[in-house]
């Protein structure tokens, strides 16, 4: 072929192409609010025409017998026919797949738990956001218990404190009015009573303090090795008076190898939670036992008391702040060196995790056991 003729050719192609190419653009943008089913057989009409018009130029053109470009004319009209109604099936499949989708984005919108990815017709991609719906509604639905779960902790927990404030305020007032009206008898007595109340106040706020600190995410370790051997003997010195009262043994068994890096005052904050709570839920007579362990790449220290356990329904609850048993929901009485707030084991367990760690709890065939894992 003659390459004058093969670029008038081309030319005719190229300028019917872009003549109905930017028709074509037009319309889609005018059907941009229609729906998806309408803007494909936009797209398929532009490019059929597109074809059909080339093929009619270059043809008219040619100057071909009146039969032959009847022939042409019929072959692009049905070909184009076909290829919008080919755009209509497939346009239906792909309609009722974004319908779907629709649907699935409206119910996780409206916080519906979607279960699995419907199985859409059209597949592929379609299909991946389909399932990646249901995934995003199943972590917003665990957000969302999660949530729940967080302010009715945090109800309960400002219901026991303003109760435990309460109650050695009303004690106050009550002493502190006895004494300007001198109804008191013993005066030295009812000032020991005033600052016993007044250290117990200083617990509860000093425990709310420390809870905040974890709870937003300030507080400041400062780290060293240190042997848990220390810690626990100090902690068991400084609580066995206490222990003793009640007649409980306190049993160490502990080793100066088992060294970590950790802050002095915060694991002795852990320790003594830990063992208060033991205390407090070991009958008169019963043991506690404080151990460690070393562990591959781990140092375990174990609180093992001999007391009745916990409910297994609760025990997920032990370290929620404010939480404490049914039998544990009264104040303690001042000088019992525990707030009775429900804020110790939260404590821990918020310490615990600063230092990369992990605190669990579980029942034994007598009593209940804490343990606190820390890296080595």
């Amino acid at each position: 072929m003659p390459l004058p003729d093969l670029l008038a050719i081309i030319g005719l192609a190229l300028g019917a192409a872009l003549l109905v190419g930017a028709l074509g653009l037009g319309a889609l943008h005018l059907a941009r609010r229609r729906g998806l089913i309408v803007q494909l057989c936009v797209v398929v009409l532009a490019e059929a025409l597109t074809l059909a018009a080339g093929v009619l130029a270059v043809a008219q053109a040619m100057y071909i017998s009146a039969h032959d470009f009847l022939v042409v004319v019929v072959v692009t009209v049905v070909s184009t026919l076909m290829a919008v109604a080919i755009a209509l099936v497939l346009g239906l499949r792909l309609s009722r797949a974004a319908h779907t989708l629709q649907t699935l984005t409206h119910s996780v919108g409206d916080g519906e738990l979607v279960t699995s990815g419907a199985a859409l017709a059209a597949g592929g991609e379609l299909q991946q956001v389909a399932d990646e719906l249901a995934a995003t509604s199943a972590r917003l639905a665990e957000a969302r218990a999660q949530v729940q779960a967080i302010d009715e902790s945090r109800r309960e927990l400002m219901t026991w404190i303003s109760h435990d404030l309460r109650s050695p305020l009303s004690g106050l007032r009550a002493m502190t009015e006895a004494l300007e009206d001198g109804l008191a008898d013993d005066p030295a007595r009812f000032h020991r009573q005033m600052r016993l109340q007044v250290d117990h106040l200083t617990s509860l706020v000093d425990n709310l303090f420390e809870l905040s600190k974890i709870s937003s995410g300030t507080l400041v370790l400062t780290l060293e090795p240190l042997s848990l051997r220390d810690i626990v003997s100090d902690i068991a010195a400084e609580l066995g008076p206490v222990a003793h009262a009640k007649r409980i043994e306190l049993v160490e068994s502990t080793s100066s190898d088992h060294v970590v890096v950790g802050d002095p005052a915060e694991l002795s904050r852990v320790v003594s939670n830990l063992l208060m709570n033991a205390i407090e839920h070991t009958p008169q007579g019963g043991v506690i036992r404080i151990s460690t362990a070393r562990e591959s790449d781990a140092v375990t220290l174990s609180v093992h008391d001999s007391g009745a356990g916990i409910a297994d329904e609760d025990l997920h609850r032990v370290f929620d702040p404010g939480w404490r048993g049914t039998h544990a929901r009264t104040p303690r009485p001042p000088g019992s060196g525990h707030t009775g707030a429900g804020l110790g084991l939260a404590i821990a367990q918020g310490i615990v995790e600063a230092h990369s760690g992990r605190i669990t709890a579980r029942n034994e065939d007598i009593g209940c056991r804490f343990d606190v894992h820390l890296p080595a």
